[in-house]
């Protein structure tokens, strides 16, 4: 194996503390708030994570790039993380059905990339300290000049995001003969969200983030899909009125993640910034309605006040998150909605919440009966 001499990387958290490492060879500096994966494989679905959208991803899984990528598993139509935090990057890959390397891959977006970082001790930092911007440099920016852009560098609490990873226009997905009919809102929806629909006969029309509801109810749908998306949901304002003006409507209505949390939003629940976010594909839910217990894929820095959800008259709680208590779940009584905090489509992650969209397609076969 050829070696290769590759050059010292930084990476500078914003309180002042440095994490040093090497260049993959893609010069540049990038900021972002920083923010840790804890799965062990899928890392191509999390790069093209639209709600990873102005994140610096630290993952905790040792080995990065080990089995190449595979063009069929992306999740949008590039990499959407601001830059990349490892231990050890694999320049070589070992999957035969691979298409090329992850340093092909990331060399063609320009991502930065910094490797032999001592992850567990960053993540460890992060969990003690919080989430907080960051900047990776690669190309021997100044320390001084580093901590002056950083400062520049705005909040993730008040920024929306959703609109630098909606479509510009609204498309089509599915068989255009399918059962169903589903007006999708694009605040970052990952693909294999409208795989799930297509497969249980859905045909989406999928609109940008600030579409009106007059344009999601032109194509007269038999249900109303909110997505998952990157950023503070408090901005979206336009989402929140949708969402208002479909529940008047109440026809069937899902949520993921942000779409959850603008469901909430727009029936008076608040929001609040984690301290640190759920990301990864081992968090356990619990189904209050059921008893049962799923293993979910999560990735969301924001989540619903829970007493504020307690409170309301017209909501219930019906996922909880075991490891804190955070409201993973919910459903109004007097309107046909449900949403979770969580992935059910799992891309990378397990399948034992996919019956959520089992749970969406009855809702819609009942709205219609």
């Amino acid at each position: 194996m050829k070696y290769n001499n590759r050059s010292k990387a930084v990476l500078l958290l914003k309180d002042g503390t440095i994490f040093h490492g090497k260049s993959i060879g893609i010069e540049g500096v990038t900021f972002g708030e920083v923010a840790f994966n804890t799965g062990t494989t899928g890392y191509q679905e999390i790069f093209t994570d639209p709600s990873y959208f102005g994140q610096i991803m630290v993952t905790t899984n040792a080995h990065i790039g080990n089995y190449g990528v595979n063009e069929k598993e992306v999740e949008s139509d590039s990499v959407k993380i601001s830059g990349l935090v490892c231990k050890n990057f694999s320049f070589n890959y070992s999957r035969e059905d691979a298409s090329e390397s992850l340093f092909d891959y990331l060399s063609k977006q320009n991502l930065i990339v910094i490797s032999d970082v001592d992850t567990r001790a960053l993540v460890s930092y992060i969990r003690d300290n919080g989430a907080m911007n960051a900047v990776i440099c690669t190309d021997g920016t100044p320390i001084e000049e580093l901590k002056a852009k950083l400062a520049q560098v705005p909040d993730m609490n008040g920024l929306e995001l959703a609109s630098k990873v909606s479509t510009k226009e609204p498309y089509f997905f599915g068989e255009e003969t399918a059962k169903y009919k589903i007006s999708a809102l694009d605040l970052g929806i990952k693909t294999n969200i409208l795989r799930n629909l297509a497969k249980r006969d859905c045909y989406i029309k999928v609109f940008p983030y600030n579409a009106s509801f007059e344009d999601l109810k032109s194509f007269n749908p038999d249900g109303y899909f909110l997505s998952n998306g990157p950023g503070d949901p408090e901005p979206l304002e336009t989402a929140q009125e949708v969402a208002r003006q479909i529940l008047n409507e109440n026809k069937p209505l899902f949520g993921i993640c942000l779409g959850h949390q603008i469901i909430g939003l727009a029936n008076g629940i608040s929001t609040y910034k984690m301290f640190n976010g759920h990301r990864g594909i081992n968090h356990p839910v619990k189904n209050i309605i059921t008893g049962k217990g799923e293993i979910t894929s999560q990735n969301h820095g924001f989540a619903i006040v829970r007493e504020e959800l307690d409170k309301h008259p017209d909501f219930e709680l019906t996922h909880e998150h075991l490891n804190d208590g955070t409201v993973a779940g919910m459903r109004m009584k007097s309107k046909n909605c449900f949403s979770v905090q969580y992935h059910p489509e799992a891309s990378p992650g397990p399948h034992d919440s996919s019956y959520l969209f089992d749970q969406f397609i009855e809702n819609i076969k009942s709205s219609i009966n």
